[in-house]
């Protein structure tokens, strides 16, 4: 197969320049592309520049509790709270929520079997277990502080005291107070 002659056209007839200088070759070799490095650190400066509401936020509540005390947090706020030095690396607000909506209130948390807490997304055995030894502790505060003090002086203090020993137990419990 052979092939037609080529037709020779002088530079002036083009339609563009064709001197060293702007041949497409020495265009696309003359623009320096970013570095992908560099295109990375400009797209992380502007992420630092508007940061996120989540950003401080454990901070944020940390100071709330110092300066305020527990009746500056809600319920969930609290345990969030706890939740943090429990599950260091995690969003604990969702969790915290989870449990609150499972259980009903805070006192139903700490009085929930290890079985039924670990049902709850978030929540293995060694953070259960935690809620469980927070629970215990606060039990044995209450009780240390009563022994030697008449504590059932009116039906009042007699509810508080089944309230508080009986609750939130999975079974159902008969006691003899005297």
């Amino acid at each position: 197969m052979t092939k037609g002659p080529v037709s020779q056209s002088n530079d002036a007839e083009l339609p563009f320049a064709t001197g060293d200088a702007s041949d497409e070759r020495s265009f696309f070799a003359e623009q320096t592309a970013k570095p992908a490095s560099l295109a990375k650190q400009t797209d992380l400066s502007a992420s630092l520049d508007k940061q996120e509401h989540y950003h401080g936020h454990r901070e944020r509540l940390r100071d709330r509790f110092r300066q305020h005390g527990d009746t500056a947090l809600a319920d969930y706020e609290l345990l969030e709270l706890l939740l943090f030095r429990l599950i260091p690396r995690r969003d604990t607000k969702p969790i915290a929520k989870a449990l609150l909506d499972r259980f009903g209130s805070l006192a139903a948390v700490f009085g929930a079997p290890l079985t039924l807490l670990q049902e709850v997304k978030g929540i293995g055995e060694a953070v259960a277990l935690d809620l469980k030894l927070i629970s215990t502790v606060a039990h044995r505060t209450l009780k240390s502080e009563l022994r030697g003090k008449q504590v059932l002086s009116s039906w009042s203090s007699v509810i508080d005291y089944c309230h508080a020993a009986m609750a939130h137990e999975a079974r159902e419990q008969f006691r003899i107070l005297y």
